[in-house]
């Protein structure tokens, strides 16, 4: 028969033959062929003893394993993939053991070393050598290409499973590959492998850290049920402190055995310092020491991707943004986002949502400590600085997307390298503030220890909003007990400012006698500088602390005096609409609702839905409060749904549940279903801001409710 020879795998089966039965003269004889009998090479190394838990990552390897036998394909599972610890050798070689019957042809194991301490990665000629050893090769082909072409020959047709542990990069492992559709791989790297899914179609499957079930279950296979039970509490530090990294955990546990009198109390204290968390987990050993294991991704990380992983060792806050990372970087967003695709390539970061990433606790102190040791303390607190402004500069421009009528504030120059990140409507800014918002407390936090009062201001001021149309009243009152006192550094205007801020913070958590003292003392300070614009957003705050004391006379004194005093500013219409609305809602405390009805008429006339939406909901929601009190359930029911409407648009959920709660009994006098939906939504929003006083009434209204007779 003639024609082209028969290729498979880019190397002629004719040349594989031709190598199997040639001699060479060069370097002396040499024979290359096939083992005279057919060996079944078992090099799995020992199976892990303690494993525990993935049994959704065993399910998805065993589902990729039974796919590509019924498609009659190469099954390739790469993205055995996570973080230095994360137990990926152990899962790879759990399922292994468990479905050795499938592979009764043999199974072949090789570390390629691709993130290993003081050696190269593997070459694949090495790799290839040990793999024609296990089948029982005597003599080797020295060309790379016959090697491929003898390994593959020698698989062809034979069920086998072929494990790549601790592989660098696909193109280590492409040579590796065998042509037949009889053979499984398994990849393990701390690669996410992306060449292989692409141009192999290999099935990805990322290995997470354990659940705190799952943990507490590894621990108690090292350890016994007993010892766990003699410390409860050391044993949920130890859980806390491990994150769910196996290889903290199995560290943690190879101490306490070692050390049978070793309490587990005196782990977890080492584990609860941070600055010893690190030595805690090391065994002396490279294989079990965490820093050791992880220093191995580190040092393959090119100049510009270690320096973006060091800087996020200095975050504060639970994840990291594109444009966050950028200027704690100093680097263009463009570069960010390169270096921190690099560094989610070998696990040691993780993108949770687009454009957002998070790092493992124990890898950020690696981060940070890589950091403490090759930055200069000019250069952190540089960064820090460039994170701090950029999330002042920005959560400024969002506040002002989100609350029109707010008046700009002074912000600093921002340094070099560091740039806010643009946000061109509403709804981005929100976007922006709901991801950041807890990281911008941390940063606040970071720039409190660091003394700089200006930016701690900034960041309780620009967070206000959003923290009162979310709830977050605990929050915002944590963001004012540091803005305070930062402003007593700062122009006395700001000081009355954070002083009101604070004292309307204490009182929405109830406490009141403290918020009276704050307020009083923003009253004090603004009467001091002739400040009136101070003071008369100082008596609208009274007013509400008043109120929340039961005092509704005091309280409209107090709403009275900032009406007038805004009427002499002349300059904010938004704060005399909101003031005139507070009169009138204070005169219906009061039960004087025909008069209250029209101040606040008044007051609904004179706003501007487009300039102070939140000052409109404010009045159709005292209109609804008054048409209620007077029988007039129809008409409080509407003004009640379009203060819903606009509290909606506004994102204000705190005046959602507020105004639900209203709605509810206004429905409960003729439609008690309707009351109970109205009062569920209310009680579900009250849960999720923390406010257990206002659950706990609302729970009250839904059981008196139940109790009522239905109606015949």
């Amino acid at each position: 028969m003639t024609g082209e020879p028969e290729v498979r795998n880019g190397v002629s089966e004719s040349r594989v033959r031709n190598l199997v039965q040639a001699r060479s003269i060069e370097g002396g004889v040499h024979f290359y062929g096939t083992p005279e009998e057919t060996v079944v090479p078992e090099q799995l190394p020992a199976p892990p003893g303690t494993f525990t838990g993935r049994d959704s990552e065993v399910a998805e390897l065993t589902r990729a394993f039974d796919a590509g036998v019924e498609q009659g394909t190469t099954v390739v599972i790469s993205a055995i993939g996570g973080a230095g610890g994360i137990g990926k050798t152990w899962l790879a070689l759990h399922w292994a053991y468990q479905y050795k019957d499938r592979f009764p042809d043999g199974q072949l194991f090789v570390n390629l070393r691709g993130f290993h301490p003081g050696e190269d990665p593997m070459l694949p000629r090495e790799a290839l050598r040990t793999f024609l050893t296990g089948l029982g090769v005597k003599e080797m082909p020295r060309d790379l290409e016959a090697q491929m072409g003898l390994y593959r020959s020698l698989v062809a047709g034979r069920r086998m499973l072929i494990v790549l542990d601790n592989a660098r990069g696909t193109e280590q492992v492409t040579p590796l590959l065998p042509g037949t559709p009889s053979c499984t791989v398994l990849v393990t790297s701390r690669d996410r492998m992306a060449g292989l899914v692409t141009r192999h179609s290999a099935r990805p499957v990322q290995v997470d850290v354990l659940s705190d079930g799952e943990a507490r279950a590894l621990l108690t296979r090292h350890l016994g049920e007993a010892r766990l039970a003699a410390e409860p509490d050391a044993t949920d530090e130890l859980v806390r402190w491990c994150a769910g990294l196996p290889l903290a955990l199995s560290i943690v546990a190879s101490r306490a055995v070692l050390g049978q009198r070793l309490a587990l109390s005196g782990i977890a204290e080492e584990l609860r310092d941070a600055s010893q968390r690190l030595e805690a987990l090391d065994m002396g050993d490279p294989e079990a020491c965490l820093e050791t294991v992880l220093s191995w991704s580190y040092r393959a990380l090119a100049p510009a991707e270690a320096a973006m992983f060091r800087m996020l060792g200095l975050a504060p806050g639970d994840d990291v943004g594109t444009y966050a990372a950028a200027n704690l970087a100093g680097v263009t967003c463009r570069e960010a986002q390169v270096q921190l695709k690099a560094l989610e390539r070998v696990s040691l970061v993780q993108q949770h949502a687009k454009g957002r990433y998070r790092m493992h606790d124990l890898v950020r102190l690696y981060a940070a400590g890589r950091a403490d040791e090759e930055e200069t303390t000019a250069e952190r607190d540089m960064a820090l600085r460039r994170l701090t402004e950029y999330g002042a500069h920005t959560a400024h421009a969002a506040d002002l997307l989100i609350a029109k009528n707010h008046a700009a504030i002074d912000l600093d120059e921002l340094p070099p390298g560091c740039s806010p990140q643009p946000l061109k409507d509403a709804q981005e800014a929100r976007e922006w503030l709901d991801a950041e918002r807890s990281n911008l407390l941390a940063v606040q936090h970071v720039a409190a220890e660091r003394k700089w009062h200006a930016q701690v201001w900034q960041l309780a001021w620009t967070l206000t909003t959003v923290q009162l149309r979310e709830g977050h009243l605990h929050d915002n009152l944590s963001a004012w007990r540091a803005g305070a006192p930062a402003s007593e550094h700062l122009d006395p205007a700001i000081r009355t400012r954070s002083y009101r801020h604070l004292g309307r913070a204490c009182a929405d958590v109830g406490l009141h006698d403290e918020g009276l003292g704050h307020l009083q003392t923003a009253l004090a300070v603004a009467v001091q500088h002739h400040d009136l614009l101070g003071q008369a957003h100082a008596r609208r705050a009274l007013a509400e602390v008043s109120e929340a004391q039961g005092n509704d006379g005091e309280a409209l004194r107090h709403s009275k005096e900032a009406w007038r005093l805004f009427q002499e500013l002349d300059t904010d219409v938004g704060g005399t609409n909101k003031a005139l609305n507070d009169i009138g809602w204070y005169t219906a405390r009061l039960g004087k609702y025909d008069e209250a009805r029209g101040i606040c008429v008044e007051a609904l006339a004179q706003c501007s839905e487009d300039r102070d939406p939140s000052g409109k909901a404010g009045v159709l929601s005292s209109l609804g409060y008054i048409a209620h009190h007077t029988g007039e359930y129809t008409q409080a029911t509407e003004h009640y749904q379009q203060a819903l409407h606009l509290y909606y648009d506004l994102g204000s959920k705190a005046e959602q549940a507020d105004t639900l709660d209203l709605l509810g009994h206004t429905y409960a006098v003729h439609d008690r279903e309707q009351a109970r939906h109205a009062w569920e939504e209310a009680l579900a929003l009250y849960l999720a801001q923390h406010r257990t006083k206002d659950a706990d009434r609302v729970r009250q209204h839904l059981a008196g409710l139940a109790q009522e007779p239905a109606e015949s």
